[in-house]
């Protein structure tokens, strides 16, 4: 789940980490009364979860009433990379001395966490570690082990970070830290996490990924899944517990499993066509889940086949095609179904779909042969 800047800010709040004073707002008038609240200067910032707000004219400092009501009546409605702006954050504005980046993640090649730091912040990162790599200090932490105070401290030396800024950096790391770590986060980022004039070292932007599946450990997150930004698609899938993924193709594609999702979607690619989407129904697929993954995808006007590859594992290959059968009796489907099964009972399976196969409902022995023939009828 991909946070907005103010979620991201009340979300390190909570681990102490100090971030500028702010309201949401959703109106231009809304925009001035949180302004008038806060004490000009104020910055109006767009809230959507894409990068590059600055440069788009998402991000504007205001002095007064008048700047700011103009500022949030440019700023609410524009596109910035495809993301309309609906929500302003009105925040009060810092000092800056200087601008650092700091940031946690998964290393999954090394299965340790990865830190990574630059004194060179405000920028995009991934143009700092194309144009000079060594101004990005990282360190690996042992999730077993943690990051200590004084790997935080060694970790700020190497990044050359101003020695007045030390003592705060530290104590902010060790606080982002403990949030990656206990908020069940993919991503933790600031940028710019500045130094003030004052010395103190506070974090200016704030984004955050957290681990959808770890909401079961915190209750609270479901105000972040109510605000996720979600196609029709996305959200009609959401809503019946599936596991879906837009695409910007035309062969639609089911399939039990995230790897062998992903899978699939690659093949189709592989043999010349363009998926849809990417859909795990899980490990069952029993009547119900099936029609609801044939909904959703029957919604989605691109697409012109749909590709079941089903490989049953604890669910058997008769239950797959009990499934299948009542599912195609609930949903109306106008474009042609490849189906391949295999795997438990599979031939027990296809002998239950067999007598109802058409022109309109293939099955294919191989994952290979089921995508060349989708591809194929989609083109017709």
């Amino acid at each position: 789940m991909d946070l907005f800047e103010y979620q991201g800010k009340q979300f390190f709040a909570r681990y102490g980490i100090p971030v500028s004073p702010g309201e949401v707002v959703s109106t231009v008038d809304e925009a001035v009364a949180a302004a008038e609240r806060l004490g000009y200067p104020v910055v109006v910032k767009a809230q959507v979860q894409v990068g590059g707000r600055g440069k788009a004219g998402g991000i504007k400092l205001a002095g007064d009433a008048e700047e700011t009501r103009t500022h949030a009546r440019n700023i609410l409605g524009m596109d910035i990379k495809g993301h309309t702006v609906e929500l302003l954050w009105i925040e009060k504005a810092s000092d800056i001395a200087e601008e650092y980046y700091a940031s946690f993640t998964l290393d999954r090649s090394v299965k340790k966490h990865l830190g990574m730091l630059s004194a060179k912040g405000g920028v995009d990162i991934e143009a700092v570690a194309a144009e000079d790599p060594d101004a990005i200090a990282k360190i690996w932490v042992d999730p077993v082990d943690g990051l200590t105070e004084e790997q935080a401290r060694a970790w700020v030396e190497a990044a050359k970070l101003n020695p007045r800024a030390t003592e705060g950096a530290v104590d902010v790391l060790l606080k982002l830290y403990r949030a990656y770590v206990e908020g069940d986060a993919d991503l933790v980022e600031i940028n710019p996490l500045i130094l003030k004039p004052t010395g103190e070292v506070h974090a200016l932007d704030a984004k955050v990924t957290l681990d959808g599946n770890a909401v079961f450990r915190h209750p609270d997150y479901e105000q972040y899944d109510a605000t996720q930004v979600r196609d029709e698609r996305e959200r009609a899938a959401h809503e019946k517990g599936l596991q879906y993924v837009g695409l910007d193709g035309y062969v639609g594609v089911i399939a039990n499993g995230a790897g062998l999702a992903m899978s699939t979607v690659d093949i189709v690619n592989q043999v010349g066509g363009k998926p849809a989407n990417f859909l795990d129904i899980g490990g069952g697929a029993s009547a119900d889940v099936m029609a609801g993954a044939l909904e959703v995808i029957n919604n989605d006007p691109n697409v012109r086949s749909i590709l079941i590859n089903i490989f049953g594992g604890i669910t058997k290959g008769e239950e797959v095609a009990n499934g299948i059968v009542t599912a195609l009796g609930r949903v109306q489907i106008d474009v042609p179904i490849v189906i391949r099964l295999d795997g438990t009972n599979a031939d027990l399976g296809r002998e239950i779909l067999k007598p109802h196969l058409s022109d309109k409902l293939q099955m294919q022995p191989t994952m290979l042969d089921a995508a060349k023939t989708a591809v194929a009828l989609a083109g017709k």
